[in-house]
Order: structure tokens, then sequence, then C-alpha cells
């Protein structure tokens, strides 16, 4: 068995001490994972590498007890809760994109009708009209 697994088990058994031996073990390997997962993003992915491996380990040792058969099933569980949290953020963003909270009203013709043309608008077109066309100076050769 690898360090990961002793620790993994210590975790499942209990013993609080283990949690905060894990991270600085498998860090470095859950960087890369989130670093590649993270390139096949599309451009302007605000989600950093170490948000993403910081929230994935926060759920995968959190509050619910786990239970760990190797240190391949514990990296198939990271890669697992990062890609959810991809999903989560790109969900969240399209939300947001798309009007996020807010509910859809239907609106009636009144509503829509623009009001009568005020005098001042009426005024202004008829002045418009009137103005001879714009000419284009020639231009010097």
């Amino acid at each position: 068995m690898s360090d990961i697994t002793h620790i993994l088990n210590d975790i499942e058994r209990g013993d609080a001490r283990a949690v905060d031996e894990l991270l600085p073990v498998v860090y470095r390997e859950l960087r890369s994972l989130a670093a590649n997962l993270l390139s096949d993003e599309r451009p302007g992915q605000t989600l950093q590498a170490t948000a993403l491996v910081h929230e994935a380990y926060l759920r995968l040792v959190g509050a619910k007890a786990q239970h760990w058969e190797s240190r391949r099933h514990f990296f198939g569980a990271a890669a697992e809760a990062m890609r959810r949290i991809l999903v989560e953020n790109a969900r969240r963003k399209r939300s947001v994109k798309r009007g996020g909270r807010l509910k859809r009203a239907e609106l009636s013709e009144e509503a829509i009708e623009s009001p009568i043309p005020s005098d001042d608008i009426l005024a202004l077109d008829e002045v418009l009209d009137r103005r001879p066309p714009r000419t284009r100076a020639p231009r010097n050769s």
C-alpha cells in the first residue's frame, strides 16, 4: 500500500491529523489534474487550477465520510469532483448570461405601444425634411 492509501485509511477511521497530512502528499498531482482539465475549457475560464483543487479537496474530505479503496480510487473521485465543479461553474455562467434569476414577463400590446409623437418631434422632422442634402467637398489631388 502507498503512503496515500495509508493516509486515506486513517481518514476513514476518523483520524483528524490524517486529513491535514493528505493535502501536501496529493497536492502536486491534484494541481496537475486540474490544470489538465482546465486546458480543455474554453478561453475566458475564470476558475484557476488552485481554486479547483481546493474546492474538489473540500468535497472529497469534507464533512461526509468517504471510503477510499486505493490511491487510484481517490484520484478518480478527485477527477470526477473537478469535472462536476466545472459543469456547475459553466451552468452558473450560462444562467447569468441568459438572465439569471430574472423571471419572464408577458407584455400586453398597450405596454409596448409608443405614445403619440410630441409636437417637438414633428417639428424636428419637418426641419430635417426641408434641409438640403449634404454634399461632399471635392478632394484635392
